[in-house]
């Protein structure tokens, strides 16, 4: 349901407010930032000219409002990642979509780099000893690391990374501008001839038909003994059964994943057992963590869309990010 209408605003660039529906339940922290944009809130059944939609979720009720609104110029997305709204063709070019891409990138760039540390510090291990054990564990410190994508997590994680004097090189579809932090910026097509000596790989990417299972056995061995996995993207992006493998045999240091393929992982899954894997449960950017971005990004687009002027986190749908 539509969230109920709220008082109306102060028109926009003195113009008339423009109309904007909350879905799938009334949010009051949408309502806020919708009027904080000088937007005014409109109820189930009235026109409108946008639609924020705050869940992750009720995409076949997103698409059934759609369809309802024939007027819609502008839909704004509350995740980051849109491969679910565009592989069920939601994402077109009868309207303006926009996302939240850019706006986890502090909390889930904070992620990656804690597991890292983690990992190379051996914190699992620590954490459930109940004897002093043996002196073990790598220090980030002027290490190698390889980033795979290009956008807000990886410009946020070169600055986080930076401290530690690391050689980072960042693999985008295109190698493209040069990205502060960096090396260098590669192409997908260099992606087998910088995973080796990496002594970690981040996952940062975009999930895409391109980039589904992009990590499989000839990576993970590319990466090697001494090499972590980190991701903080999408499960998919890795070939789970080839990671349990890689890790089973050793040919893989480690891996930290935020994210799993099968996600939620099933309890009983090997994964959970293996000693050089971290999971966390999908817990990079929590609700409590996202609103207070989200809302920034929805004013800021009430008030662009308003004005006429570009929108934030715009989707590409074809290259379906």
């Amino acid at each position: 349901m539509i969230g109920a209408a709220a008082g109306p605003a102060d028109p926009i660039a003195g113009g008339p407010a423009v109309r904007i529906a909350v879905g799938p339940t009334p949010a009051p922290f949408a309502v806020d930032a919708v009027q904080a944009g000088g937007g005014v809130v409109v109820g189930p059944g009235e026109a409108a000219d946008g639609l924020v939609w705050v869940s992750n979720r009720h995409l076949d009720e997103l698409r059934a409002v759609i369809d309802a609104q024939p007027g819609l110029r502008w839909v704004q997305l509350p995740f980051a990642g849109v491969e679910d709204a565009v592989g069920r063709g939601l994402v077109d070019d009868d309207r303006v979509w926009t996302c939240a891409k850019g706006c986890y990138a502090k909390p889930v760039a904070e992620h990656s780099l804690m597991l890292a540390l983690a990992a190379l510090r051996l914190l699992p291990e620590r954490i459930r000893a109940r004897s002093w054990g043996q002196q073990a564990g790598t220090s980030l410190y002027g290490s190698r690391v390889t980033i795979v994508g290009g956008g807000g997590i990886t410009e946020e994680l070169l600055r986080l990374l930076a401290p530690f004097e690391v050689t980072a090189t960042v693999v985008r579809r295109r190698a493209g501008a040069p990205l502060d932090g960096a090396a260098e910026v590669v192409g997908t097509d260099r992606l087998h001839d910088v995973l080796p000596g990496s002594r970690v790989v981040f996952l940062a990417l975009s999930l895409t038909p391109a980039t589904r299972g992009i990590i499989g056995p000839t990576e993970l061995d590319l990466i090697g003994p001494d090499g972590w996995l980190v991701n903080v993207a999408r499960g998919a992006h890795v070939q789970t059964d080839a990671l349990v493998e890689a890790l089973a045999a050793g040919r893989l240091g480690g891996a930290a994943l935020d994210v799993t393929d099968p996600e939620p992982l099933p309890d009983g899954h090997p994964l959970w057992d293996e000693p050089r894997c971290i999971v966390t449960p999908h817990t990079a950017d929590t609700w409590e963590m996202i609103v207070p971005p989200l809302s920034a990004r929805i004013t800021t687009n009430v008030v662009r869309f308003g004005a006429g002027e570009p929108l934030e986190g715009v989707v590409d749908h074809i290259a379906g990010y």
